[in-house]
């Protein structure tokens, strides 16, 4: 059915209508909903992404991101089928978390550095949950249990990077850009100029990249606050209007035949919307549940992102040509990945982080666990480094080798 048919517009409308009739009719939750996500955005996501945001775009006005794209070349571009320069997303993504992938994504593209379909396979793969809130927030706040966010991260990312290397088939006969000359000359000078003539072609003074990049970067984190801020009011209203509960109550029927816990439904529905309250209501199914279930289905509700990221990363998206739907679609396998990776990686990844023993954690607290905007953007810029470093190391053996052996 196409969004622009007639019935779609009536559902969009008696939508909207039946929206505006519930926060009407219960404006003091909303009214709390919104300060709920204001706070959480206020105090944590604006000071912790602005400086990331930040120090990216002058990154690449002043010409590294193209200095990092030639040194990553060798990996990137046979393993994800994306430019060098994609490693540095790939990097910033897996280390600030959503949407970061997106907004650097966008900006490449802008600049001509990214076909549409190598913009597409990069946000599908780059778009990952920051390791604080994966290891922090979730496992250490609602399961108690920094093991489990250890098992929790690895089933994340490295799903996150076996969707890379399968999206590299998106779009096989989309036009690519160029890849780099095979010439004698070392890979570092090599970088150096791809750098000095990427500076060149920028041409703006200093002052102006800072002042261009904080301006883009205040646009981007007010987008991100106000869709936090709309997002926080709907889950609330759907409720207290008793509608997650009829959604979680018609997929547990569902869950049911097909071998599922219908224990989840709850954790399941509320995860399509938002992470945060997903991996929460995942916590608190019952201990008689297998401990691998709950690190399954908390695995695929990170995966998946849910619709207020979504939401985000559309609007970012929306000045390019890049599509949502290849989007979506990956974070769908994203999610059945890292579940199945979960199932498959549980024994040995639990038998190092428990032993023999594997415990049983206590239901979470009811309060979501807030960190503070320095410790998130401490752990990120760290991460981001040491990512960055093992990217680069790992491109460079490549690239050794692949000299050595066509000699």
């Amino acid at each position: 059915m196409s969004r622009h048919s007639p019935i779609m517009t009536l559902i969009f409308a008696i939508s909207s209508i039946a929206l505006v009739f519930a926060l009407v009719t219960h404006l003091q939750s909303s009214f709390e909903a919104a300060l709920r996500g204001l706070k959480i955005w206020w105090e944590v996501v604006f000071p912790a992404l602005l400086p990331f945001i930040v120090v990216s775009e002058v990154l690449m006005g002043v010409g590294v991101v193209h200095f990092v794209g030639v040194l990553l070349e060798p990996l990137m571009r046979p393993l994800f089928n994306v430019p060098g320069t994609g490693g540095f997303v790939l990097t910033m993504g897996f280390s600030a978390g959503y949407p970061v992938a997106a907004k650097l994504t966008t900006k490449l593209r802008e600049q001509g550095n990214l076909t549409q379909a190598e913009g597409e396979r990069l946000v599908s793969f780059a778009t990952t949950g920051d390791p604080l809130f994966v290891v922090g927030a979730v496992a250490i706040g609602f399961f108690h249990s920094e093991q489990f966010g250890a098992i929790l991260a690895i089933t994340h990312y490295l799903s996150a990077l076996l969707l890379g290397v399968l999206y590299r088939l998106h779009a096989p006969s989309a036009p690519a850009t160029a890849p780099l000359e095979k010439t004698q000359k070392p890979l570092l000078l090599r970088a150096l100029q791809a750098m000095h003539r990427a500076r060149i072609s920028d041409r703006r003074p200093f002052g102006q990249l800072m002042g261009n990049a904080v301006h883009s970067a205040l646009n981007t984190l007010l987008m991100i606050g106000g869709f936090m801020i709309v997002f926080s009011v709907f889950i609330q209203l759907f409720e207290t209007i008793r509608f997650t509960d009829f959604l979680s109550n018609v997929l547990s029927v569902v869950l049911g035949p097909l071998g599922f816990p219908p224990a989840f439904s709850k954790a399941i529905i509320s995860g399509a919307f938002e992470v945060t309250l997903g991996s929460q209501a995942a916590s608190t199914v019952p201990s008689s549940i297998s401990l691998v279930w709950k690190a399954a289905i908390v695995s695929a509700i990170l995966s998946w992102g849910g619709l207020s990221v979504h939401a985000q990363i559309a609007s970012i998206l929306s000045s390019t040509d890049i599509r949502v739907a290849p989007y979506l679609l990956a974070r769908m396998l994203h999610a059945f990945l890292a579940a199945m990776l979960t199932f498959v990686l549980w024994k040995p990844l639990s038998g190092i982080a428990f032993g023999e023993h594997v415990p049983v954690f206590r239901l979470a607290d009811q309060g979501l666990p807030i960190h503070s905007w320095w410790e998130t953007f401490h752990h990120s810029s760290l991460l981001a480094v040491v990512l960055l470093i093992g990217l680069l190391a790992f491109s460079g053996l490549l690239n050794l080798f692949g000299r050595s052996s066509s000699r």
